[in-house]
């Protein structure tokens, strides 16, 4: 099987939101910091994902999914602003890969994929943070993000240690 990367629509995204649930839960146990803190219940991620139906719906959000066959191994979004002076930048946010998944090239795939789906919305500025001293923190480097700051004990961890988070930038085009 291949793996194919895929922007999901609201009515897909609530069909595959159990799968998106398990890619959250496994990083969470393997220590990524992506919003969720130990004991992440499967209740709660559930009705994360379920509740980012909307944003797709009204073009406030976009979605993609890696997955080989029907399982679904990483996803990554883009959150568009709706004010008027910030119409040209977006936020990538939750670039999740399983961690059987990863190693491979996943993670720099998804990457890509919410580049060019922000540039073509219109999108010439992204921005993003992520876990100082983190994997995906040499993920953004080697793909020519540029780093705004640091903010200290900015997010928990998942075993509720505050740590440190680098903020980034990229402009497209």
């Amino acid at each position: 099987m291949t793996t194919e990367i895929v922007e999901l629509t609201s009515s897909q995204l609530l069909a595959c939101a159990d799968a998106l649930t398990d890619v959250t839960a496994d990083a969470v146990d393997g220590g990524a910091s992506v919003g969720f803190v130990k004991p992440l219940s499967r209740v709660q991620a559930l009705k994360w994902w379920r509740a980012k139906a909307a944003p797709v719906a009204n073009g406030g959000l976009a979605l993609w999914v890696a997955r080989d066959g029907g399982q679904v191994l990483g996803t990554v979004q883009v959150r568009f602003t709706d004010t008027a002076n910030g119409a040209h930048r977006a936020e990538v946010a939750k670039l999740i890969v399983r961690r059987d998944a990863r190693g491979a090239g996943l993670g720099r795939a998804l990457l890509d994929v919410a580049e060019r789906g922000a540039a073509e919305r219109g999108a010439t500025l992204l921005v993003l943070d992520t876990q100082t001293g983190s994997v995906a923190e040499r993920l953004y480097r080697r793909a020519g993000w540029t780093e705004a700051g640091v903010i200290p004990d900015y997010a928990a961890d998942p075993d509720g240690e505050l740590r440190p988070t680098t903020l980034f930038y990229k402009r497209l085009g």
